[in-house]
């Protein structure tokens, strides 16, 4: 998971620094991985990325989850009219990962968001969209922070913080994360229901703050509900 963060490669220093393992056995686990084609290493750059092993795992695991596909007509449309970059992201656990996303057509972009990048539930609009439809005791458990999540993401992600932009998510029904990870950088999200009724997945749009602002945030909001309900009726209701 930590190799996967970038596409481009991460270096060892850094899977050292956070995975909590001594460097040589990082480099062991690295190398058993390369042996088996999970992972390959660029000697020059020092990094370690994903392999193509992954990719075919990846290609058969694929026939059994359609968010991907059911996806991609909806990140189109939201990136083609409004000119923001969209995303789609998925819950593992206590984080968010992005799967997908459509490049706007507007030509500042926010960075923030990429494939393969997690963030904490609540740290990005896609998870705060995906919390916001938890039960008050699954929200309290993620709630419980260290020193070292605070350091990492500051304090405008304090349980209390959070919780804030919850209830605002719950109001509106999107959530919006007003430059929270990185000054200027702005997104909004909405959750997708599997067939259990539970948020899973949920689509987001990144931009700088003025293409944000409080006039253009409802209609914004809106095409994200509107592709997220979309998605979650195929989902719900295959056969139609």
């Amino acid at each position: 998971r930590l190799v996967g963060q970038n596409p481009a490669g991460v270096p060892l220093a850094q899977i050292v620094r956070e995975c909590g393992l001594t460097r040589p056995t990082v480099h062991r686990l690295l190398a058993s991985l390369v042996a088996e084609g999970l992972l390959d290493h660029d000697p020059t750059a020092g990094t370690w990325r994903y392999g193509p092993e992954i990719f075919v795992m990846g290609t058969v695991a694929a026939q059994s989850y359609p968010i991907e596909d059911l996806a991609r007509p909806s990140l189109h449309r939201l990136a083609e009219e409004t000119g923001e970059s969209a995303f789609l992201s998925i819950r593992r656990g206590a984080e968010t990962i992005c799967l997908l996303r459509e490049e706007g057509s507007f030509p500042i972009r926010s960075f923030v968001l990429h494939e393969g990048v997690r963030f904490p539930l609540g740290v990005a609009s896609a998870g705060l969209a995906i919390m916001a439809y938890l039960s008050t005791e699954e929200v309290d458990g993620l709630l419980v922070q260290d020193e070292a999540f605070i350091e990492r993401w500051g304090e405008q992600h304090s349980p209390d913080a959070i919780r804030a932009h919850i209830e605002q998510t719950r109001a509106t029904g999107y959530a919006v994360n007003p430059e929270l990870i990185l000054e200027g950088s702005w997104g909004m999200g909405a959750a997708i229901f599997d067939r259990a009724g539970r948020p899973t997945w949920a689509l987001s749009l990144t931009g700088i703050e003025p293409r944000f602002r409080a006039g253009r945030q409802p209609y914004l909001g809106q095409m994200l509900l509107d592709e997220a309900h979309r998605i979650t009726q195929k989902l719900q209701h295959p056969a139609r």
